[in-house]
């Protein structure tokens, strides 16, 4: 019998996905653990480089300033909001680095082999929508150096002469631009992806400090005023309310690649690594970035009289072809590097677990890429009011499967996984449950979820028929801490009243479990 386990296993061994142990209908080589974890914390600080560098994370952050609130307390409403996605990608994090597993696989330890498409497919569709949404954003960037370079274009930008489906001829030429540009790029594999992301998340920084150097130089650094409070201003106690809804958008707009963050997390070479990525990426960095937000909006009101929030429009303002090509190009570059690491890796891996022998990560992805075109993300996104409904609906459908996979890891299983156990259809598996499914993740976050999208459809559908005059719709702002909390608290009583996840907590190596290399694959610390 071999030792238990007394130390977090860093499988560096390779562990195949045609294993004889390993059912082919659980497993391929992209969702088997991992041979090698080589990311080091810069690579995972580029990561969120990407993530947060992007159009509509300047959008989203501008934005705040609409609410009426003063430019330090939109600048504490994202910090606090930065750190708490900070301690939640952290808690993610450590069951798919320690076992090597991409988030929708470590989520067979609490949905069953066959329940971890619940959540996997919910991600996965949730995904698609933003991929869309995100390689829109882009190609609004690349119409814009098309415009500079080729004005005999324009008549091409027209949709009412020119338009198809609400896209006008040009902004289909330029999406399908984009949208083979960052086909290619992902069928080219994650070493191809992470050298992509360590290169686009510092490029972005770079024009961004050129484009405010040059506004403040433009405006005058003694006409720069911090105060872009655009909605009615508000006092002291009336804007605390403002400010903790700010947070808990900040919050569900990272809510997507926070939960499967695993599927970056398992590349991490150490736990460590991880988190110190984690923190110089999302508190350090999301200040950094913040700031430079704020500064650059700033300066616009001066230089053209308006306040711009969208960095792209920034760059159309400037009436130079150097700083639409560069600044085009840029963003277009750092959009891409999010949608890439956001909504493109997370279905794929979600896709191919539905169906590992069938749908390889590459088909994963392209279901998503096509999905994407079907559902017109230009008609849906036109304005800051949609970012706000839209993120609210997504945290709601997003948070309970957090809070299942939290309770599930943390506090049901005391952070044990048997790693095997997840690549077996055999019912006596530790993670078959009750036909492949544990009816206590199921009913959890039907009822969380339930819960949590009433919570974002319910006060509007009210409000925008006439039914009620009171406007309760600020509760969706919540809805992902709302759905993330019932879904920890429903799914750790429904587990206490009828245990499905057994944990033998004795320490001998059969309760630990071993890899079919005879390994010990407790992932407590």
């Amino acid at each position: 019998m071999s030792e238990p386990a007394t130390a977090a296993p860093q499988l560096q061994t390779p562990v195949s996905a045609d294993d004889p142990t390993y059912d082919p209908r659980l497993s391929n080589e992209d969702l088997a653990p991992l041979k090698n974890q080589r990311w080091t914390s810069y690579n995972l600080f580029a990561f969120w480089m990407s993530d947060v560098h992007s159009i509509g994370g300047y959008v989203t952050a501008g934005s705040l300033f609409a609410l009426g609130l003063a430019s330090w307390q939109v600048l504490v409403a994202l910090l606090v909001g930065i750190i708490i996605v900070n301690i939640f990608c952290n808690l993610v994090a450590k069951p798919s680095q320690l076992t090597g597993v991409p988030y929708p696989v470590i989520n067979r330890a609490v949905f069953g082999v066959k329940g971890a498409n619940i959540p996997a497919i919910i991600r996965g569709l949730i995904a698609v929508a933003w991929y869309g949404v995100q390689t829109f954003l882009a190609s609004e960037a690349l119409v814009i150096v098309f415009l500079k370079f080729f004005p005999a274009m324009a008549p091409l930008y027209d949709v009412e002469q020119n338009g198809f489906l609400g896209l006008s001829a040009l902004g289909w030429i330029c999406y399908g631009i984009l949208w083979v540009a960052q086909a290619a790029l992902f069928w080219n594999g994650m070493e191809s992806i992470r050298k992509f992301i360590d290169f686009a998340g510092p490029a972005v920084y770079v024009v961004m400090l050129i484009l405010a150097i040059y506004l403040v130089s433009e405006a005058g650094i003694g006409n720069i005023s911090l105060n872009l409070s655009s909605g009615e201003p508000l006092d002291f106690a009336a804007s605390i309310p403002v400010m903790i809804s700010a947070i808990a958008l900040v919050v569900s707009y990272f809510s997507g690649p926070m939960l499967n963050f695993g599927d970056f997390a398992r590349y991490g070479k150490s736990y460590k690594a991880v988190k110190k990525g984690n923190f110089l990426g999302l508190p350090v960095n999301f200040l950094f970035f913040s700031l430079l937000t704020v500064i650059t909006a700033s300066a616009t009101i001066p230089v053209f009289g308006r306040l711009i929030t969208d960095p792209v429009k920034t760059v159309q303002e400037i009436d130079t072809v150097f700083a639409v090509l560069l600044g085009g190009l840029t963003f277009v570059i750092a959009t891409v590097g999010i949608n890439i690491v956001a909504n493109f890796i997370s279905p794929a891996f979600d896709f191919s677990n539905v169906s590992p022998q069938k749908i390889s990560w590459r088909a994963g992805g392209m279901i998503a890429a096509v999905g994407s075109v079907i559902l017109t993300p230009w008609n849906w996104y036109s304005n800051n009011d949609a970012i706000h409904y839209t993120l609210g609906v997504l945290g709601a459908l997003i948070g309970p499967l957090f809070g299942i996979l939290i309770a599930g890891y943390y506090l049901v299983s005391k952070q044990k996984v048997w790693v095997d156990d997840m690549y077996t259809m055999k019912p006596t598996g530790r993670y078959w449950f009750r036909n492949g499914y544990n009816p206590n993740a199921v009913k959890a976050v039907a009822i969380s979820g339930a819960i949590s999208i009433a919570s974002v459809l319910i006060p509007k559908i009210l409000l925008d028929t006439g039914t009620t005059t009171v406007n309760a719709t600020w509760i969706g702002n919540y809805s992902w801490f709302l759905g993330c909390a019932l879904g920890y608290v429903i799914f750790w009583a429904l587990e206490r009243q009828a245990p499905m996840i057994k944990v033998d907590l004795s320490g001998d190596a059969a309760a630990n479990g071993t890899l079919s290399d005879g390994r010990a694959v407790s992932a407590a610390l």
